[in-house]
Order: structure tokens, then sequence, then C-alpha cells
């Protein structure tokens, strides 16, 4: 890194300095840029960027030739409030690339800006077109929001056509005025679904191309190639030899003139032709100079296999922080350290850039591996089921470069169809919820996590307190809510791949089974049973002694019947028989339909020769008829393939706001209460704000009183209507399933007077709440947290002590659709008993799915509240009635993604 940006980076920030509004971005050509506040400090430097700009550039921004900035304008320039004026750079190395601001006027109080602020922009000649004016407004509309600004205005000169499109294209209503040459253009920044949509767009295309460059060199160097065969460094670079890579490789090794037969250069810079990427394979403590003369040398991209960073302990977090901050300031991204490279079996590239020395095969299966010593077993694992990989990456200790940028670059790859993940942890699970969500509309996400027992939360106050991001519960609710098909291990994860690659989509779960054994036939009804899917028809025996022809036959029958969805097909090879003509007979048989077919040859796994679709260079290709060695491992990948299917086509539902939500009342009471003292997370509502914060969002609480004396309440119940509750205070009592804090259908006042001497005496407490009392209903349980790593989840589960014993709670994270809110309804196992269980009376299943949409809309609205519950929540036919509520506020919690586009 240069000197005066370490300098700078370790000097204490300035009082006012705005230090969160620092980010690195991709740009679009996939390269990265680090944009923070102006400085004062940097004079010199905006001076020097100004002389680089060219006479037509400085006079699209200053309407004027402008050729040397006044010591006032500079002074003016650089010296900024970080509020009414802001101005933010954009530097690659120690170089300033483009910078941006806006400028408003204090009101009469000095603290409100007033009136629309003036924003302007400008960018080195050199770097336009790379999408760093966009970046510019999405960071300035951010720290104007944050400022209390509305509203931006512009003046544009009409020939300043890209100046125009980035505001045209920003997904803002742009008002506009012409005259004399000069757009004025007026807008409001207040995030819109258009802008958002935009900055998605844009954030998709710029890491995707960030991947692409690294899995499309033109170019590659391996830095570190060493001639020692038992260095990583040697390894790689052999790899890449044997991989028969499509351009040049330069080994780079100051003490060797050549490596493994090819010429080799003391550094980078003395290559003599451009380099795309570079392998890294020296010691942590050689980063820096690695880093810069990849800079001088226009590296896109670096993958670094060594290890010694994170991996090795708390110095090691700290080069791998350095290592992250470094190649960011160069403009590079980073696969690793630590990793195991990167392949991409494209034919017109044949990368083989990583530690394993077997070139995967090509097929159409993207694979990212978060581990890099799990990464040489799961190629040959791969192999040795017959899927090709079109691209794979082992990230190692994701410094820089994650599964979400892969992700991104998988989204619009035309060689992948099918993604596989092997997970350690999530560096940030809201956007990969977004993400794979979006992915898996078109391409199958098949994904491992492992660490799945590290904590479970099972009951609202322990969902509430627990913080670890690990939490199975949670994890498992952002993979469902994605579409992400998950599997508890990698030998599931290669079955079910199998099948979503080789075989088309099932319409649905009915099955037809065909075999040569009944007792297999049998095993494979049991298992489709235990998968939720549904026999279609008798098994067909087709007899043990069945030939080719006649097992092709009844296979091509089963598979053309209208009621059949997908297909099973087993056979046990009779022992004069190797069964390859009957694998053969059951391809040939199943060729052209559109129906997924998977088999058991029994004590065979992977993919048969027989039945196999050769592809372009042998690898099995669609059509091929993936092979199991058991019935039941067959029908479970069949079942995924299914489930997948259902959620793929699936309406995903409408994102609505419910009527009578007064948003303006419910920010007003939040705030007035922070503001009242200097309270800290964990900040418990009063009884009149819990139902007033609620009463904003259309939840009605049944009302309630405390009394502190048997008199009063007597006096409470009457004003309220008998029949009332009668609820002891104190944390101790809340929810307790045992009912011994409360007292219900009290209808007397004798009754009342008793229910508080009882509840007084057993809580140490002289007070008590008297509550109307709720209509009959079964009692729910709604919990809203907005956790630091997965964002706001709420779950759903029916009270009681054997739901909270078993867990019984469904997740979903926010924010809902209708379709989310329903399904979160009905998933809990005990929700039969809402939908008339035995013949009781139906509960009103759309009242819960209104409040479930209602606190769907608190969390969006009011980040401040940290956890809620209601609790019970009384559902009957007519309605439900909500009997008990706790809120907590707390400081807003930074919200990954949802802001402009940064890297973590």
């Amino acid at each position: 890194m240069d000197e005066a940006l370490a300098t700078e980076a370790s000097a204490p920030p300035e009082p006012a300095y705005p230090r969160h509004w620092e980010a690195d971005v991709v740009a679009s050509d996939g390269g990265v840029v680090h944009l923070r506040p102006m400085l004062p400090g940097d004079a010199d430097a905006v001076v020097d960027f100004h002389s680089r700009l060219s006479e037509r550039t400085r006079y699209l921004r200053y309407f004027g030739p402008y050729p040397y900035i006044s010591p006032r304008d500079l002074e003016r320039f650089t010296v900024v409030d970080h509020h009414a004026r802001v101005a933010l750079v954009v530097l690659l190395g120690s170089e300033i690339i483009a910078v941006g601001r806006y400028e408003g006027t204090l009101g009469p109080d000095g603290k409100e800006v007033v009136g629309p602020a003036e924003v302007a922009f400008v960018v080195r000649d050199d770097h336009q077109s790379r999408g760093l004016g966009s970046i510019l407004l999405e960071h300035l509309t951010a720290a104007a929001r944050e400022r209390g600004v509305r509203r931006f205005e512009a003046e544009v000169l009409a020939q300043n056509n890209q100046m125009v499109r980035v505001f045209r294209d920003a997904g803002y209503q742009v008002s506009r005025e012409f005259a004399d040459g000069v757009l004025h253009l007026e807008f409001d920044i207040d995030p819109t679904e258009r802008s958002m949509e935009v900055r998605d767009s844009r954030e998709q295309r710029a890491e995707a191309r960030s991947v692409h460059n690294v899995l499309h060199p033109r170019s590659v160097a391996v830095i570190g190639a060493s001639t020692d065969p038992t260095k990583v460094g040697h390894a790689v670079l052999l790899n890449l030899l044997r991989g028969n890579f499509a351009g040049p490789v330069y080994p780079v090794n100051p003490e060797a003139r050549s490596v493994r037969g090819v010429r080799a250069y003391p550094a980078v810079t003395d290559i003599p032709d451009d380099v795309d990427l570079a392998v890294v394979a020296v010691p942590a403590a050689g980063m820096s100079e690695v880093m810069d003369s990849c800079l001088a040398k226009g590296v896109k991209a670096l993958v670094v296999v060594s290890a010694g960073f994170a991996d090795a302990g708390p110095d090691g977090v700290s080069a791998q922080r350095r290592l992250a901050e470094e190649a960011r300031a160069h403009g590079m991204r980073v696969v690793g350290p630590n990793a195991l490279g990167v392949a991409n079996t494209d034919q017109e590239v044949r990368l083989n850039a990583t530690l394993a020395p077997m070139m995967p095969a090509a097929g159409r299966v993207g694979f990212f591996s978060q581990s890099g010593a799990l990464g040489v077993t799961l190629l040959a694992a791969a192999a040795e089921r017959g899927l090709g990989l079109s691209t794979f990456v082992s990230a190692g200790n994701r410094a820089d470069l994650s599964g979400n940028d892969v992700l991104q670059y998988w989204q619009t790859d035309a060689a992948t169809d099918v993604v596989l993940l092997y997970l350690e942890s999530f560096g940030n699970p809201r956007k990969f919820a977004r993400l794979a969500r979006r992915l898996a509309r078109t391409k199958p996400i098949i994904a491992v996590k492992s660490g799945r027992w590290t904590g479970t939360a099972t009951t609202p106050e322990s969902l509430a307190s627990t913080g670890s991001p690990a939490d199975e519960t949670r994890v498992q609710a952002l993979f469902e809510h994605s579409g992400v098909i998950r599997v508890a291990n990698v030998t599931q994860m290669f079955d079910t791949a199998q099948v979503l690659a080789h075989q088309p989509l099932p319409a649905g779960g009915r099955v037809a089974v065909v075999g040569n054994s009944t007792a297999l036939n049998l095993l494979v009804v049991d298992a489709l049973h235990g998968e939720g899917l549904e026999l279609a028809g008798d098994p067909v025996d087709a007899g043990t002694t069945v030939g080719p022809a006649d097992l092709a036959s009844a296979v091509r029958e089963a598979g053309r019947s209208r009621d059949v969805d997908a297909l099973v097909v087993v056979f046990v090879p009779p022992l004069a028989m190797s069964g390859t003509a009957h694998a053969a007979a059951v391809r040939e048989a199943v060729a052209g339909l559109d129906k997924p077919v998977v088999s058991t040859f029994l004590a065979t796994q992977g993919m048969l020769a027989e039945l196999a679709v050769p592809g372009p260079d042998g690898v099995p290709d669609r059509g091929s008829v993936p092979s199991y060695p058991t019935p039941e491992r067959a029908v479970a990948a069949l079942g995924r393939a299914v489930r997948y299917a259902r959620w793929r086509t699936a309406p995903p539902g409408e994102m609505i706001r419910p009527a009578g939500i007064d948003v303006q009342s419910a920010r007003a009471l939040v705030e007035r209460h922070l503001s009242e003292g200097d309270r800290a997370a964990g900040d418990v509502l009063g009884d009149e704000e819990r139902v007033a914060l609620l009463r904003c969002y259309g939840i009605e609480m049944l009302p309630f009183r405390r009394a502190r004396s048997a008199a009063e309440t007597v006096a409470v119940a009457s004003e309220l209507g008998f029949p009332v509750a009668v609820k002891a205070t104190g944390e101790r009592w809340r929810h307790r399933v045992d009912g011994a804090g409360v007292r219900l259908t009290i209808v007397t006042h004798q009754g009342a007077r008793q229910a508080y001497a009882d509840l007084t005496r057993a809580s140490g407490r002289d007070e008590v709440f008297v509550q109307k009392m709720a209509p009959p209903g079964t009692a729910c349980v709604f919990a809203l947290l907005d956790d630091p790593s997965f964002g706001a989840l709420l779950s759903f589960g029916l009270s009681g002590m054997a739901t909270e014993l078993l867990g019984d709670r469904a997740y979903r994270p926010l924010p809902l659709s209708t379709v989310d809110a329903a399904e979160l309804i009905r998933e809990p196992r005990a929700a039969p008993l809402l939908s008339g269980y035995r013949g009781e009376p139906p509960a009103a299943l759309d009242a819960l799915e209104d409040i479930a949409l209602r606190l769907n809309r608190l969390a969006e609205d009011l980040p401040e509240v940290r956890s809620l519950i209601l609790d019970p929540v009384l559902a009957g036919p007519d309605g439900v009635a909500v009997s008990g509520a706790r809120i907590v506020l707390g400081p807003p919690p930074t919200r990954e993604g949802a802001g402009p586009r940064r890297l973590q």
C-alpha cells in the first residue's frame, strides 16, 4: 500500500469525519475502487486530478475552460463540513480518479439543510465508462439522506450526454427544464423500487464481471513458481501447463531462468506482455511487494494459494486484512488466501489454476467450495459421479471474493445450469438470501452448510436472546426462503446434482416404479411415502428374468402415461448377466422423455456408461440416467428435485402494505421514546407505548389495566366488563405454559379479589394485570427479531409446553410476501389444530396472515424495533385477539445491502 495511504489510514479521524461513508466498490469493468469523504489534505491530489482532465471534460463540468484551480476554489473544494457540503473522492491507489459533491443551504437553525442540494461529479477521462458517476450518485444520495437532505438538483450542459444518462438511468423521477443550452434537473432522493432495481442490476453486472476477470484470463503469471516439486508454486504451474491453458503462462521466480522448461521472470513487471491473472504462492510477508508490482503491471485479479493468514492465528488475521485492503486499493479482486484455486473448463480457456492435479471434466455445473482442504476430494467425487463442471472456485479464507460474488457470475453465465455450494460460514447472509432467491428461480442451487448444530433457538425468548449467526433455525429459514436445496452432506449434494444436471424438472410428485425385483419395488414405495411423493399406479414387476427389450417396453409405457411425473427404475442383474444391456435399453427407452428418470442398478453409483448420453468430450450430458446404489438414495434425490420444482413454479406472492398503517405516528413514538434519555439497546416499551405502537400498525391488544389492591382489581374488572383474566406481573411469570401466573374467566367480584390474593402471594408483588377475557381460541405466538447478521426474522407457532420442547415453530426472513405469510401460518406441525382438527371450528387463518404482514411492515419501517413478541394470540373462528406483547427498542442495526453498493 502507498505509504501516504497507510499513514492516513492509521491516523485518528477528524471529529466530524464520517468514516462509515468509506467503501470499496466494484466498478462496471470488474475492477475495485475506494471511495471516501474529501479531506483538506487532499488538496495536492485534487490539483493533480484536475490537471489530468481533458479540456472537454473540464468544459462540461465547469461550463468553461477552467484550466487551473485557484487557491480560493481549492479551499472550497477540499474543506467541507460533511453535512451541508459533502464531497466524495474515488481513489485508485493514491490517485484521485473521480470526485462527486453536493452543496446545500443551512436553515436558520444552522443544522437543517433546506431546499434541494446541488449535486455534481467529474470522472478522469481514462476512467470514464467504468460506472463511477453512478457509484458516486448512489453514495452521495445515501449521505444526503443521512444528513436530512431529501432532494437534489443539477445543472448539466445539454451536450453532456454521459452525465444526463447517469441521472436519467438512476431510477428516480427526474423533472427537467431547458434554457440557454443548460438542463436543470431536480429529483427526490428517497429510494424507489426502480432505483433499488437499478442498483442491484449494476451490482450484479459489476461483480459478475470481476469474477469473469478471474475465470477468463488471457494470460496467467505464477508468482512464486518454484523449481522444487514439493512446493505449491511448482504444483499450480504444473497444473496450468497440464490443463493446456489457452493463453501464455509466465513463471515468476527471481532465482531461476526457467521452471518446468518455461522461461521465468524475476518480477511480474519484467514480463513483456499483459498479465490478467496472477496466482500467488509467496509467504504473507512478501505480499506488499507483490501488490505493488501487480498494480504497476495492471493485473486484474489474484489467486492466493499461500497459507499463513487467518488460518495461522491473530497475526495472520492482521496480514489477511492488509492483503484485502491493499488489493482493493490497487483495484484488484482476490481469491483466497489459502485457496485451492480456480478452474474453467471452457475449451477457449482451459484454466486449471488450482492445486488439484487433474483438470475437472467439462460440464454444466458450477461449484463453489469454501474449504480448500476438501477441494481436491470434492473434485474427485464429481468426476466419479460423471458430473462435468463449468467452473470451480475454492475461496479459502475469503479475504475478498466470496460465494456471493460467484452467485452473481453464475446468474448470467450461459455455461452453467446447476450450482453447488460447500459453505462453512456466511459473510453476508442477507445478500446471500437476495442473490440466491433470484438465481434459484432459473438455476437450482444445492448447498451443504457445515456446522449445523452450533446452537438452536426453540422458544421466542431464546430466539430473541441468542446472537449466534450460525444458529441452525435461521440458516434453515434462509435456505428455504431462498429456494436453496439444502442437503446434509456431500453425498446427498452429488446425489441431487446428478438428477438436476442430467434430467428435466418434474411437473409434479406422481412417480411410477418399474423393476425386476418385488423386494426392491417395495423399498421404492416406502421411500416415496417417506419423501411425500405419490405412487402413480401399482409398481411394475417385470420379473427377475426380464430381457432388455421387455424392460425397455415397460419403462417406455410407464413414462408415456399422463398420470406420471417421474420414473424410478430398479434392476438387480441376475447372476449370469452383467446388466449393461438392460441399462442401455433403459437409456434408449427414456430418450426424449420430458420427465425425470432415476435408477438403481444395484451396487452401482454414479453414471454407468450404458446409461450416459455422451457430450462433446465424452462427459455425460443431458438425458443421462443417474444410478444410485440403493432405492432410498434414488428416491431422496428425486424428492429434492420435486420440492425444488414446486418452489420454482409456485407464485412468489405480492409485497403489500396492509390498510390502516400510520407510519408517521409510529415513527414519532419511537423517536420520542429513544430521545427521552440515554437508553441502551434492550429498552422495553411500557404499557401505553406498546399498545399505541401496535395500534399504529392495525394490531389491537385486548384492553387491560394494572391494579395494586383487591378493591382496585374489582373496580378495573367492572370497568372492563366481566369476564376478565387476572395475571401476575414480573418477567418470571410471563407466558408460563403451566398457567401458574394467571387466573382466567373471572366473572364475579369475589373471584377478582381471590385472584388478586393468590397471584400477589405467589409473585411477591402487590400489582397485577387485569385484562378483558378473550373469546375462545387456540393460543399462538409471533416473535420478531432483527438479527445483526441475518436481518429481520419472523417466527410463528402454537403456544404450549410440547410446542416449546419440540421447537415446533416456523421461521421466515423478512420481507414477507402474501405467499410467505400464508406458508408461515400453515407450516408448524401443530398447525392442523387451527384448521378444524377433529371437528373443531377452524380458526381465522386469514387474520393470522394479516398480523404476519403487519409485523413485516413494522420491521421494515422501524429498524429500531429489535425484538417483538405477541404471546398469546388467541385465534378463533371469528378472528384473533392479542392478549400479550413485549417490544424492545434499540439503535437500528447496520443493514448490509440496504444502502449503496459496497464490498463487505
